[in-house]
């Protein structure tokens, strides 16, 4: 493995105190072939509750098998499933039967409340059956909720997730949907030394499951520490990426963990220099680096080190130096996810004006260092005025604030561009003028790209790969819009819609108004005329709230599985069309007069499974 580092600036000015930006880049050139890589003791845990049933969950089986048929035949594999009890479906085996282990993955079905705990942890236990140092032990933790069953304090589960890490178990969590508690999982995540990842869509399932696998069957190093020692008088402010650190005197040591193929490993950090004496070469720190990794078969430790030099000049000679506009770039990236994490918190507590003016003042300081001509920058401004904009409205609703999170997660923890800035969700066209033609504006269309949305240029003329910044709050996937003006950046890499924007619709329906959603306060409580084979037939919960019927001795009850509601209450649900293990799919749930149970009200569709 090999390491190297850029610095803001190469030459500092002589007698003047300078704050620096430095990058460090772990990665390797070697290729690491199939029959090469480490073998994998993985283990998924899936959660199967009652609201994953239709579309998410069938989606969380295919992005499953997907994985299965990725391994290889020596890897071992293990499946566990999980509601309100957790059971082994897969034992620990290695993945030869491929089509006899997507055979049994596909045998899960829907139903119950979550006890992620209870899943999670028998997961471990599949692991550690099978564990050895020459394979790499991993658990998949899939779950679209919040923990509501068995362990459910965050404080305690973020402590198993370290006792785990340190008897060789690493854990990656998936959240899926917009009900599961991110806090949580990013705290899981990062107490056991695994990643995270915001599944935000059922399309989005298979895609994370490749890159987490990507990832896994490339791991060239594994538990990188790095130990800077910076010469005397020069001080490390801050440590800008979210890897644990402790000092030891003037020293640092950081543990930046596992080391893929696939992307490099970076750890920025910005120094304060002290007015400097001398002019020449001048060495600013001292990297130390050790880890883990497999030489002819056999798992070595290995340890090296590097200097961090720097150039001091005269001022006239450091004013001709440009600053390095990359490791600006990558910096404030940090800076920005940091702050997206500071908003969140002030906003959790109340402070909205506070928060949107934290990101606004942001995208100011971007805007004046000209980073803003940078495209990837240029798509963080867009970011932050839209969550301003809705943290000051008091609408950063679950999804947005998810974003937020993963955003920040996966630019302070990860170098993956196709992890970089995902989201897709809350944009909304719908608001601007429809127009039925093109005639003096340029047509450009929202596409969704992995988990982004990406705006190109459509009409004739201009360069179709190139990005459009154009703004988030009205970004949809599929729509075509209508803007006044497409200017070329001034590194001519992408394009910026000014002036008006409007919607491109079919004519005859330019005047059409759409009305925001919303659930009506007059729905009649839920009724069903025929039988169970009449109901509708949905694969999603949609905007809904998910019922499931269980069988308690002789009787059969209806219980509400979504999150948010007490799954112990009962639920006032037509007994015509009542059917053991059947999920339901309501329009509302509403607490009985005296809150001991809870009313159906609306239209009831079938989940499909």
């Amino acid at each position: 493995m090999k390491a190297n580092y850029s610095l803001s600036h190469s030459l500092i000015a002589i007698d003047t105190e300078t704050t620096l930006d430095l990058i460090l880049n772990f990665n390797t050139e070697e290729q690491v072939q199939a029959s090469n890589r480490r073998s994998l003791n993985l283990n998924l845990v899936i959660d199967r509750s009652g609201s994953m049933g239709g579309k998410p969950l069938r989606y969380a089986i295919k992005a499953a098998q997907k994985l299965v048929e990725s391994l290889n035949p020596d890897d071992i594999v293990s499946v566990v499933i999980y509601d309100d009890s957790a059971e082994t479906i897969l034992p620990p085996q290695k993945a030869a039967d491929k089509a006899k282990i997507s055979t049994q993955i596909n045998r899960i079905r829907a139903g119950g409340c979550t006890n992620l705990s209870g899943g999670w942890l028998m997961g471990c236990e599949c692991v550690k059956s099978q564990q050895t140092e020459e394979r790499l032990n991993r658990v998949l933790l899939l779950t679209d909720g919040q923990a509501n069953m068995g362990i459910t304090n965050p404080q305690a589960l973020t402590k198993t997730a370290k006792q785990q890490a340190e008897q060789g178990i690493i854990t990656t969590t998936l959240g899926f949907g917009t009900n599961f508690n991110e806090d949580l999982l990013i705290d899981i995540a990062d107490a056991a030394g695994g990643n995270f990842y915001f599944i935000q869509s059922p399309d989005d399932a298979v895609d994370v499951y490749r890159i987490e696998l990507e990832s896994l069957t490339s791991v060239v190093a594994e538990n990188l520490t790095v130990t800077l020692h910076p010469e005397p008088s020069v001080q490390i402010s801050e440590v800008l990426n979210n890897y644990q650190s402790t000092t030891q005197g003037e020293a640092w040591e950081i543990l930046l963990g596992d080391v893929y193929q696939v992307e490099a490993k970076q750890l920025a950090l910005q120094l304060l220099i002290p007015p400097q004496k001398n002019p020449g070469p001048f060495t600013i720190a001292t990297i130390e680096y050790q880890y883990q990794t497999t030489i002819d078969d056999n798992i070595q430790q290995v340890s090296e080190q590097i200097p961090v030099v720097i150039t001091v000049g005269s001022a006239e000679e450091a004013s001709r130096i440009e600053a390095d506009m990359l490791v600006l770039e990558q910096t404030s990236q940090l800076k920005i996810a940091r702050l997206k994490n500071e908003a969140i918190a002030m906003a959790d507590r109340g402070q909205y004006k506070e928060a949107a003016e934290v990101l606004r003042s942001q995208v100011d300081e971007l805007k004046s260092k000209l980073l803003n001509e940078i495209f990837e920058v240029a798509e963080e401004i867009a970011q932050l005025e839209y969550y301003a904009q809705r943290i000051e409205n008091r609408k950063l609703d679950s999804a947005s604030r998810k974003e937020m999170r993963d955003q920040s997660y996966q630019t302070l923890n990860r170098s993956r561009d196709d992890l970089k800035l995902r989201g897709s969700t809350a944009g909304n066209a719908d608001s601007l003028e429809a127009v039925s033609t093109a005639e003096g504006g340029i047509l450009v269309k929202c596409f969704r790209e992995g988990g982004k949305l990406r705006v190109r240029v459509i009409s004739e003329g201009y360069n179709s790969e190139f990005n459009v910044q154009f703004p988030r709050g009205i970004r949809q996937e599929g729509v075509t819009y209508v803007v006044e003006e497409i200017q070329l950046s001034a590194n001519g890499s992408f394009y910026r819609a000014t002036g008006k924007i409007c919607r491109l619709v079919e004519p005859g329906k330019e005047k059409a108004v759409t009305t925001e959603k919303g659930k009506s306060q007059k729905l009649a409580a839920a009724k069903a005329t025929g039988g169970l084979e009449d109901l509708e037939p949905v694969d999603t919960v949609g905007d809904g709230v998910l019922i499931q019927c269980i069988k308690e001795k002789s009787k059969l009850r209806a219980r509400v599985v979504s999150d948010g509601y007490n799954p112990d209450f009962n639920i006032r649900f037509p007994r015509n069309i009542r059917a053991e293990g059947v999920l339901y799919v309501v329009d509302e749930v509403r607490e009985s007069a005296d809150g001991k149970s809870y009313i159906s009200y609306g239209k009831i569709r079938r989940l499909l499974q």
